[in-house]
């Protein structure tokens, strides 16, 4: 069996749960797809024009979440936490069908995805898988925050950075190679807010589902949640797994090195887009066995697909 060419899942996969900021109970169904069908989002509730394409170009919002939206108005929100389990678990071709705009947060993290996923199996087809491969460096800043993208010859690199007053989170730096790191970590980290930001967000209509269940919540010197942390760098870790969420709304998986400063689905959206502006910053291959590099999978995920 060959990890070089296009993936689905085995059968359905199914999960319910509340969605952080409309509050209401969503179910989602993904469901396995032909090779070069690609990630597709279905909403069910919707009768016509129901089709959302997770694309860079289609995402409406990042403040808080990566929403993208169809043409004629259809959104699907907060998808970066599937997206991610999706990429890490090699997953080309799915319909994801959703009975609502908002995806599920569960537990905050993209633990329950990869574990349903793995339990569920992958096909592995004959078609050969595409990859992105990045020419040359680009950059994008919002005041200190920013975000790069250069060449790599082999892996996906992800070097990220967050800086905050709270004694608590500070400044936290870690950095993976996607393909090659054990990834359990960053796929276990859960989203985060500080306490004194909580009604302000509320006020926005946001986090209307929000509970210490499916998110970390710092209160000046403590962590609210009963059971603290699940890994010592569980802040940066999170924004880690967003990152690769968003990433794979490029439609492939990346050959590239990723730097990032303070950022977060805005930065990072705003860096795809800037990629694609002009066909000299990236190629997109075909990938056979006999040109593939090994690093571009991920063999502590596979083994335990395995």
């Amino acid at each position: 069996m060959s990890y070089l060419t296009q993936k689905t899942i085995k059968k359905n996969v199914t999960f319910s749960g509340v969605a952080l900021h409309s509050g209401v109970n969503v179910n989602v169904v993904i469901k396995p797809a032909d090779p070069n069908f690609g990630i597709i989002f279905k909403r069910t509730d919707l009768k016509d024009n129901n089709l959302v394409y997770p694309n860079f170009a289609n995402v409406s919002n990042t403040s808080l979440n990566t929403t993208i939206e169809n043409e004629f108005g259809a959104k699907v929100s907060t998808i970066e936490h599937l997206m991610g389990a999706l990429f890490g678990l090699g997953i080309d071709n799915a319909l994801i069908e959703i009975d609502n705009e908002e995806v599920p947060i569960l537990d905050g993290s993209a633990k329950v995805f990869i574990e349903k996923i793995i339990s569920a199996g992958v096909v592995v087809s004959n078609s050969p898988i595409k990859i992105i491969k990045i020419n040359k460096e680009i950059t994008f800043s919002d005041g200190e925050r920013y975000i790069s993208i250069k060449p790599s010859t082999l892996s996906l690199e992800i070097d990220f950075e967050l800086k905050y007053e709270n004694q608590i989170i500070g400044n936290q730096r870690n950095k993976y190679k996607i393909y090659e790191d054990d990834l359990s970590d960053v796929y276990n980290s859960r989203t985060y807010c500080l306490f004194e930001d909580i009604e302000k967000i509320k006020r926005n209509g946001l986090a209307k589902g929000g509970s210490l269940e499916n998110a970390i919540v710092v209160n000046d010197k403590e962590i609210l949640n009963p059971e603290g942390l699940r890994n010592e760098k569980e802040f940066v870790n999170h924004k880690i797994l967003d990152c690769i969420g968003d990433l794979y709304t490029s439609g492939y998986r990346i050959v590239a090195s990723v730097t990032c400063s303070q950022g977060g689905h805005y930065l990072t959206n705003q860096l795809l887009r800037k990629v694609f502006q002009n066909k000299e910053n990236f190629s997109i291959l075909e990938i056979k066995e006999k040109n593939l590099p090994h690093t571009l999978i991920n063999k502590n995920i596979l083994r335990s697909i395995a």
